[in-house]
């Protein structure tokens, strides 16, 4: 009996040493949405900018990309650059500005350059938290007819966009 009650804690802190290594292996990018293949949720944001905010109703006819970002997120800065390419290269990009006031998202998007179409400020986290929204940023692929297709999280680097994002749109915009 002494014996069983010796070689439980140290069966239980191998179990938990165990479980840790399993999570070291988990890439948090890789955590799939309930939304996949479902309709963006309804909403309809105040704008970040100018007076278009933004809305579920502004998804759909072409592919695009919702960016979720906020002025406040360092991580968001890595992947500006990249965002600003892709609108360069005709990518039809929309901002949602989340957890953060409408005044700071618009004087970091007027300080680093402006992506999106438009820019709507969830400025409650409400609409992020129906999106699935963890964290910032991440970035929805959506269809022409409005459905979420894939989700990113974290920054988009060049090879996010060439090897999975990229190669998703041109499906996206070759389907009928």
């Amino acid at each position: 009996m002494k014996r069983l009650l010796f070689l439980l804690p140290v069966a239980a802190f191998f179990a938990l040493i165990a479980a840790f290594v399993m999570g070291l292996r988990h890439d948090p990018s890789h955590i799939t949405s309930t939304l996949i293949n479902k309709p963006l949720p309804q909403f309809a944001l105040p704008a970040v900018r100018d007076n278009q905010g933004l809305a579920s109703a502004d998804f759909g006819g072409e592919p695009m990309l919702l960016n979720v970002f906020a002025s406040w997120c360092v991580a968001c800065r890595l992947e500006h650059s990249l965002l600003l390419q892709l609108k360069g290269q005709g990518v039809t990009i929309q901002g949602l500005d989340w957890k953060d006031e409408a005044a700071d998202g618009a004087r970091y998007l007027a300080d680093n350059g402006d992506p999106y179409i438009k820019a709507g400020n969830d400025k409650s986290g409400r609409t992020g938290i129906d999106l699935g929204v963890a964290g910032v940023p991440e970035t929805f692929v959506i269809d022409r007819k409005g459905r979420v297709r894939y989700k990113f999280i974290g920054p988009i680097e060049a090879s996010d966009w060439e090897d999975t994002i990229k190669p998703l749109l041109q499906h996206l915009r070759s389907e009928t």
